[in-house]
């Protein structure tokens, strides 16, 4: 029993870890660069993006965690649902680099278009397995087509300087 406690708060707190590296890595360009952008006027505050990703990987790590322990583990029957899971995660945690870090901000909209598609796909695979695993992945599913249109945006709206361009 005590074991499995561990598990529950393992696959919940997995998420976050990448979730927050991405930020810790990259929070100097949020005032420095990401602030100069030209955004649209339904983008949301600076301040709901903690709170949001903070939510949506702890109902996504639980879920994961759900569909671990309804498939006996690390089976045979878990590396397909899982391993949509873990690439839609590493994906996930590679946009605040590519858009952040690098400002490759059509890197980002190609990881977030993938991303948008492997997150589908596990919700897919999942719902076979357990339901409510599969229904805590779809507000990060809304959170996902928010943030895809806004990256969408973002990129339309700031073209790319090439380098050795002076502004």
């Amino acid at each position: 029993q005590g074991r499995m406690w561990a598990y529950t708060v393992g696959f919940t707190v997995l998420p976050h870890v990448g979730g927050f590296l991405g930020w810790f890595m990259n929070r100097k360009e949020i005032p420095v660069w990401y602030e100069k952008l030209k955004k649209p006027s339904w983008c949301p505050s600076r301040k709901i993006f903690p709170i949001a990703w903070t939510v949506l990987y702890t109902g996504m790590g639980y879920a994961s965690y759900l569909i671990w322990n309804d498939l006996g583990g690390c089976s045979s029957k878990a590396v397909v649902p899982l391993g949509l899971y873990g690439a839609q995660l590493a994906l996930n945690w590679a946009w605040p680099p590519f858009f952040f870090g690098a400002h490759n901000m059509k890197l980002a909209l190609i990881d977030i278009l993938c991303l948008d598609g492997l997150a589908i796909g596990t919700m897919c695979s999942w719902y076979r397995i357990n339901k409510v695993a599969a229904l805590l992945l779809v507000p990060y599913l809304g959170w996902l087509a928010m943030a895809t249109c806004l990256t969408i945006r973002i990129w339309k709206d700031n073209p790319e300087q090439k380098p050795g361009k002076s502004e």
